[in-house]
């Protein structure tokens, strides 16, 4: 009972922290920026109506969104609490799962320093399709060691279910299925007929799951493979590319990304060795360096790395930066099982772990402050879509567009970022038509643009009967396509 009790104090302490450190952020983050970022507003455009599938993506994240939109409303703020939810449920989870393989201290340490690999701290206003991955795969892990330890078929099912929505969030979760079978292999699964059987299962109890969008595929000329396929793995790169682009990738995962998290557990990890020196208090023999534990958390921390490093050396595809995004924070835990034996990871003192944790992440605000429009702006480049003024954009183009229109604007018309941006700012909250085509917006009622006209975007390109929106808006133009007759009824 007391052992319970304490649990449930940690858990309660670790969940208060998640709270304030998803305040502190997305607070900051929200200062920061002057137009969200644009999968959001993607997953915002998409929201408008439920479908087993979008054009670009499956549909898990915009179903996700969509009663956060129902309590908090169509604004910014509700993909910001719905990203930030996914990767501090996902760091939670670990957390458990941590605690029972390795401890409180180990656990705890882990998830101080996975909390500071950027992408999930200076991202955690970001509400895609990886981040919505995160807490699936850390569920993926979950469930396989509950299958291995418990052997009930139930956690079969479990991970199954875990795999098949992984599959409606994004097919990126291929990754995870390898991390469980490269797992399996490990354990021997083959010589245990459950094993077997569970396998068989958890792969029925997937393609259960993930079948009504295997359908809806099939009927659309399986159009989200088709946009996978042309967006990155159709890069055919040379065989001098290819390892650059591995070599890159990999730099930026572990040198860029995660490397407050390295400072942290080095520092955490120097720091226990020199108390322990001064008392000369003799380190506990670490557990055995193998067993399951050790083998699935270097399964989930090195496999998507190297799966992904052998896919684009054998087929030349383009590595995207934030495909690491849903595995990264299981680097952590395999580099502390990497240097266990000698680390002695149960003697960092969490004292000092917080304390370095919380002074990487003012250094990273700090980062984020200096950067953003609302700061010093010393980073403002043409590309940091953080600086799209989209508020500006509204006050200019909204006034003349209802004069025009002769009423609300109930269209935009146009590229999805710069258009979603203009809709969130309005007061009418319209639909926005992708591109101009019907079928990337089955949102918009046919004929609802002819009838109750259409403000219309384009960029880089200056169609005729376009104008400038402004200098401070290079390379976008607009028009308005007037109302016809019919608005009322259609309306």
């Amino acid at each position: 009972m007391g052992v319970t009790r304490t649990a449930r104090i940690e858990g309660w302490k670790i969940g208060v922290g998640l709270l304030v450190f998803a305040l502190c952020w997305l607070l900051l983050l929200d200062r920061g920026a002057l137009a969200p970022p644009t999968d959001n507003i993607e997953q915002l455009t998409w929201v408008r109506s439920l479908e087993w599938g979008y054009y670009k993506h499956p549909p898990l994240p915009t179903w996700l969104l969509w009663p956060v939109v129902q309590v908090l409303g169509w604004s910014a703020w509700a993909t910001y609490v719905a990203g930030a939810a996914c990767t501090l449920g996902a760091f939670a989870l670990l957390w458990r799962l941590l605690r029972e393989l390795r401890g409180r201290v180990y656990a705890t340490t882990a998830l101080l320093a996975g909390l500071c690999v950027t992408f999930y701290n200076g991202r955690l206003y970001f509400y895609n399709h990886e981040i919505v991955l995160i807490p699936l795969v850390v569920g993926c892990a979950a469930a396989c060691w509950k299958a291995y330890t418990t052997r009930r078929i139930g956690w079969w099912i479990a991970l199954g279910v875990c795999l098949g929505l992984g599959a409606l969030a994004k097919y990126q979760v291929a990754v995870a299925g390898v991390a469980v079978f490269v797992f399996w292999l490990s354990q021997r699964g083959w010589r245990d007929p459950m094993q077997v059987f569970g396998l068989q299962v958890a792969g029925l109890a997937a393609l259960a799951v993930f079948s009504p969008h295997l359908v809806w595929l099939a009927t659309n000329d399986f159009e989200s493979l088709g946009y996978a396929m042309s967006s990155s793995l159709a890069a055919s790169l040379s065989w001098p590319a290819r390892a650059q682009e591995v070599a890159r990738w990999w730099g930026d995962q572990f040198l860029n990304r995660a490397m407050p998290a390295w400072v942290l557990l080095g520092a955490s990890w120097l720091l226990a060795r020199r108390r322990q020196s001064r008392r000369a208090v003799p380190v506990a023999p670490a557990a055995a360096p193998g067993g399951p534990g050790r083998a699935l958390l270097l399964a989930f921390g090195f496999t998507p790395l190297v799966f992904v490093s052998t896919m684009t050396l054998a087929t030349g595809s383009h590595i995207q930066l934030h495909w690491g995004t849903p595995f990264l924070l299981f680097a952590v835990p395999a580099v502390m099982e990497l240097l266990r034996g000698r680390a002695g990871w149960g003697h960092v003192r969490l004292r000092d772990a917080v304390g370095g944790f919380v002074l990487i992440q003012l250094l990273l605000m700090a980062r984020v402050e200096l950067t953003s429009p609302a700061g010093a702006g010393l980073s403002r480049r043409a590309a940091d879509w953080r600086y799209f003024d989209s508020q500006a954009l509204a006050q200019a183009l909204h006034a003349r567009a209802k004069q025009t229109l002769g009423g609300p604007v109930r269209v935009i018309s146009g590229p999805p970022a710069e258009a979603g941006a203009l809709a969130l700012r309005l007061p009418e909250q319209p639909l926005v038509l992708i591109d101009g085509q019907p079928r990337f917006s089955p949102w918009v009622p046919a004929g609802l643009a002819a009838a109750c006209g259409a403000l219309e975007l384009r960029l880089n390109a200056r169609p005729e009967g376009f104008e400038p929106v402004g200098a401070d808006f290079p390379g976008l133009y607009w028009r308005l396509l007037p109302p016809g007759a019919a608005c009322g009824a259609d309306g």
